[in-house]
């Protein structure tokens, strides 16, 4: 068989080497490219900072990337479904096998998609409420300090500072900003939250009324004042907010937020302060009218006065019908003193005598000719009254002492009835114990057999002995005794102490004569073992 390897003169390429040719090709072949297409399958940017989306037609699909260092420079922001047209590189991705285009800049697609784009913002918006005309705040007639959030450069502050000298001095604070490009609507949304934040009674002013101002321009000049951020920041604004970005005819999302639109950075002026003038004149008229009104109104009290003066009678007049009532109390006094004092000492003499009858002498007596009465009559029914009393109580007595008897027969009818409880308690609970007593001595005796039974002694019982060291540890092996070695054997009646000898045989020590007798007789037969 032959290798048709060896029939072509291709060079071998790896993966790598062939990924990477194609990477140059379609790199030098497409430098920077521009592509038209729909946004599709935006979820923001990555946790690394770095956005991965696709752009698509109606027949195609095409991957796309945004660098992290892109995407904070990009004017235009990528929005799912936005139509755009992306200015980049193309490049291919070897970990993929596929091609994808690196985007550096973005545009909206013409107005059309401006205004789609916006057109989907603004029902977002007016969903979650910030247009509702319940939330909106009135503006004070004449506010102290006036904010502006505009370029500080353009004639749009010029205009709006001209206007308000004219009519109605006020102090104005400028927060300056960016009013196109791409960081507007950030700065913007910054100062609107600035102004905000500032304390009342602090070393800046809080304004009373905040006016966002802009001059006209074509709607991608006036786009970052449709940003979301802008929105928000004028609709959570607790200082009314006054719209005038562009002429009359541009209309934004900040104008729909706002509290009070104007056509115009003049007009704003105009609404936030009253001409100065014209308050003037208009007070000075109603001081002068005040003044005819209270005119008049006093002369009308002084001739409501004077005809009721006349009306009235003179003092003279008042004064005659009560001074003749009291000439005539006068003459009726001195009889009716008299009659009265009379009257008087009739009742205290009659209250004397009734003080007499009841004074505490009198009482004491009539108390103790009524006591001695009583005595008398309790003398003369105590013999009846004493045993009458006594017979219910010696009943009571009998009865007492009959229940008594009774609730002790029950109490000791109940105490023998214990007693021989307890007794038979007591005999059953004596038989238990002698029972498991006698359980116990069985298993005792049981396990005592066992023991004996597994005991070395029983080994030994048999003829077998038990050879220990000088320390006591039981020697297995004869390789583990040594020549002239001290050790002990035991055998079932006893123990005995050796000394090892040559070759390991072991000689009887001579500490320990006493030996008991074998059945061979004598005592240096026990050496023959060894």
């Amino acid at each position: 068989m032959v290798d048709a390897s060896q029939d072509t003169n291709a060079p071998e390429l790896s993966v790598s080497e062939l990924s990477g040719a194609l990477k140059r090709t379609i790199e030098d072949r497409f430098g920077y490219v521009r592509v038209r297409g729909e946004v599709s399958g935006w979820r923001g940017p990555h946790s690394s900072g770095h956005c991965y989306f696709s752009l698509k037609d109606a027949s195609a699909r095409i991957d796309a990337v945004i660098w992290k260092g892109s995407y904070a420079r990009m004017r235009t922001r990528p929005e799912e479904g936005l139509e755009v047209i992306a200015t980049g590189k193309l490049t291919t991705f070897p970990g993929k096998s596929s091609y994808q285009i690196v985007v550096e800049s973005i545009e909206p697609a013409g107005v059309g998609a401006l205004m789609a784009l916006l057109e989907e913002r603004r029902r977002k918006l007016a969903a979650e409420g910030l247009f509702d005309a319940a939330r909106k705040q009135l503006l004070p007639f004449l506010p102290d300090v006036i904010g502006v959030v505009t370029s500080p450069t353009g004639a749009v502050i010029r205009d709006i500072l001209h206007r308000i000298c004219d009519r109605f001095p006020r102090r104005v604070i400028v927060w300056p900003v960016r009013v196109q490009g791409e960081t507007c609507g950030a700065e913007v949304a910054r100062a609107i939250e600035g102004f905000n934040a500032l304390p009342e009674g602090g070393r800046i002013p809080r304004p009373s009324v905040i006016i966002v101002a802009r001059g006209g321009g074509s709607l991608e000049d006036l786009w970052g004042f449709n940003d979301e951020a802008v929105v928000r920041a004028a609709a959570a604004s607790d200082i009314p907010l006054v719209a005038a970005v562009g002429h009359e005819t541009d209309w934004t999302l900040i104008d729909h937020a706002a509290d009070l639109r104007a056509p115009t950075p003049t007009g704003a002026a105009e609404m936030c302060v009253p001409v100065r003038s014209e308050l003037m004149a208009q007070v000075g008229d109603l001081a002068r009218r005040h003044h005819g009104a209270l005119y008049r109104l006093l002369e009308r009290r002084r001739a409501d006065l004077r005809s009721l003066a006349r009306a009235l009678p003179t003092g003279e007049d008042v004064i005659a019908t009560p001074r003749q009532r009291l000439d005539r109390a006068g003459e009726r006094l001195g009889a009716r003193v008299a009659a009265a004092m009379g009257e008087r000492q009739l009742r205290l003499g009659r209250a004397a005598n009734l003080l007499a009858r009841h004074s505490p002498q009198a009482e004491f007596a009539r108390m103790g000719e009524r006591f001695a009465g009583l005595g008398g009559r309790l003398e003369r029914v105590r013999p009846t009254l004493v045993p009458a009393r006594r017979q219910p109580l010696d009943a009571l007595g009998r009865r007492l002492e009959a229940a008594l008897r009774a609730q002790l027969a029950l109490q000791c009818q109940t105490l023998r009835a214990r007693r021989d409880r307890l007794a038979m308690v007591d005999a059953r609970l004596r038989a238990a114990m002698e029972a498991s007593q006698r359980r116990r001595t069985d298993r005792l005796g049981s396990l005592a057999q066992l023991f004996g039974s597994l005991s070395y002694k029983s080994v030994l019982a048999r003829g077998f002995a038990l050879v220990r060291d000088g320390a006591g540890a039981p020697l297995r092996q004869a390789a583990g005794v040594a020549s002239g070695m001290a050790i002990s054997i035991e055998f079932a009646d006893g123990r005995i102490a050796a000394v090892t000898g040559e070759g390991g045989a072991a000689a009887p020590a001579p500490l320990k004569p006493k030996l008991r007798p074998t059945r061979s007789g004598g005592e240096g037969s026990q050496g023959s073992l060894f």
